[in-house]
């Protein structure tokens, strides 16, 4: 078994929030499992990560996960991304490495070349389907030298997008692909204070978006365009990691100082770290992970 595994007495949950309606919905729960990260797919199925592998969950909860047969991948972190096209499916191997294969299972194809000691972790595909968002880091200079970069889908044309090392995480493409939205420590000098920005994929017009005193993660855009989630920790938080008391926090038509939470629960690393809104735009899902 590989990946994280739940703690004595605690439990996985499958939400989805719901705006027409403002409000949640437990769709599953795993006693056993511990399941990250979910995408939400055009036929209306959540995919999820889970000892390292891949899952499809009916995103009413109406049967229990199944694997997804990848041949060829890694063991699996739990930042991977849909593709525009509805069929395809970007990965983030433990090897370091970025994958892409067929959401229905199959081959798995790595997509990035080998550059030394520097791995790898993916958090957006272009709208055009041609260019993937990921994160560089080089851990023999410590988890704090993290970059963004993007990279062609067929592992060319390899781009680091602000010079240095922030940390950088989460980028994530706008549904016109004219900018990149991210966590970033740029701007603080306190270790840790990531807040939300985005800056032009050429690295121009780098804005700071959110000005708060907890730490910001994770942007993720709904389709359309209109609305986006964010991760919040607790003020003072190192890195995005497990078991804490987190935000779910919503902001319509990019009104970041206007964020309104939505959602409190026990989670962090696994809740949301991935775009995981509906194709209609009308809901999201996440996974929280409480003790009982």
């Amino acid at each position: 078994m590989a990946g994280r595994e739940l703690a004595a007495g605690q439990v996985c949950e499958v939400h989805t929030y719901d705006l027409r309606t403002a409000t949640g919905s437990v769709v599953y729960v795993d006693t056993e499992r511990l399941f990250e990260a979910p995408n939400w797919t055009p036929d209306d199925r959540l995919i999820l990560n889970g000892d390292g592998l891949l899952w499809t969950l009916p995103a009413d909860g109406s049967a229990p996960p199944t694997e997804i047969p990848l041949v060829g991948a890694p063991e699996l972190n739990n930042d991977h991304v849909l593709a525009p096209d509805g069929e395809t499916i970007y990965l983030s191997g433990n090897d370091r490495h970025l994958y892409v294969a067929p959401l229905a299972g199959g081959e798995a194809r790595r997509v990035t070349r080998d550059r030394g000691s520097l791995m790898h972790f993916l958090h957006g595909v272009s709208p055009d389907g041609t260019t993937l968002a990921y994160v560089n880091i080089d851990p023999t200079q410590g988890w704090g030298c993290v970059n963004l970069h993007t990279v062609g889908v067929d592992g060319s044309d390899d781009r680091e997008v602000l010079p240095g090392w922030g940390p950088d995480d989460g980028p994530e493409y706008s549904v016109d692909g004219e900018w990149l939205y991210f966590n970033t420590e740029r701007f603080s000098t306190t270790p840790g204070h990531a807040q939300i920005a985005r800056v032009r994929p050429d690295g121009t017009e780098f804005t700071q978006l959110t000005f708060d005193e907890r730490v910001n993660w994770f942007p993720h855009t709904a389709p359309g365009g209109r609305h986006w989630v964010y991760l919040s920790f607790p003020a003072g938080t190192l890195g995005h990691p497990a078991d804490l008391t987190v935000q779910l926090r919503l902001v319509v038509r990019d009104a970041w100082a206007d964020a309104v939470t939505v959602a409190e629960l026990p989670g962090g690393q696994g809740t949301i770290n991935v775009n995981s809104w509906s194709p209609d735009g009308t809901r999201f899902a996440y996974v929280a992970y409480p003790f009982r």
